[in-house]
């Protein structure tokens, strides 16, 4: 499975590599996390309570940062297992780009390998769980960074729109009904 999309964010390229680094803004957004804790230097291990489909699991993973670009890039290896759910494990790169002087891109292409009850779920509902999570993620993450750097009176950002499958769901269900 592979996910590629890109993200705008209310921060300058330093605030918002500042944050991408900051494990309470990331407990604080990531989709069922109950911890980060970090066991070395770039490595922390992670637990997290996800639904894919019919299954919903903890996992408990570990994290490591590789490729260090500061405050450019980065390279994020991920292990997770889910007991008898199954497991994931992979590698996203990060990419963060200066757009203005108070907002930035954040590119990331990730892939990842599922096993398990996970993998026999089918592909389709995997995608869509992630996509759903990165979504969920984005918007707050975006929210927590226009919390912590955005201008007084400026509205906050809208959520992010779907992308891929889920938007072609969105749209064929808002012709269907709309």
């Amino acid at each position: 499975m592979q996910l590629t999309s890109q993200q705008l964010l209310p921060a300058s390229q330093a605030q918002a590599w500042s944050a991408l680094n900051d494990t309470e803004v990331l407990k604080a957004c990531i989709p069922g996390c109950e911890s980060i804790a970090p066991t070395g230097p770039d490595q922390f291990e992670v637990l997290v309570t996800a639904a894919i489909g019919p299954v919903k699991a903890k996992f408990k993973g570990k994290l490591k940062l590789a490729d260090m670009n500061p405050p450019e890039s980065y390279t994020i290896h991920f292990d997770g297992q889910g007991g008898a759910a199954g497991f994931g494990k992979g590698s996203a790169q990060v990419r963060l780009e200066p757009t203005s002087a108070t907002s930035s891109t954040l590119h990331y292409v990730a892939e990842a390998q599922v096993g398990g009850k996970i993998a026999q779920i089918g592909s389709r509902l995997v995608d869509m769980a992630a996509q759903k999570m990165a979504g969920d993620f984005f918007t707050a993450f975006s929210a927590r960074l226009y919390e912590m750097y955005g201008a007084i009176n400026a509205a906050p950002p809208p959520p992010p729109k779907p992308q891929g499958l889920v938007a072609r769901l969105v749209a064929w269900i808002k012709r269907l009904f709309g």
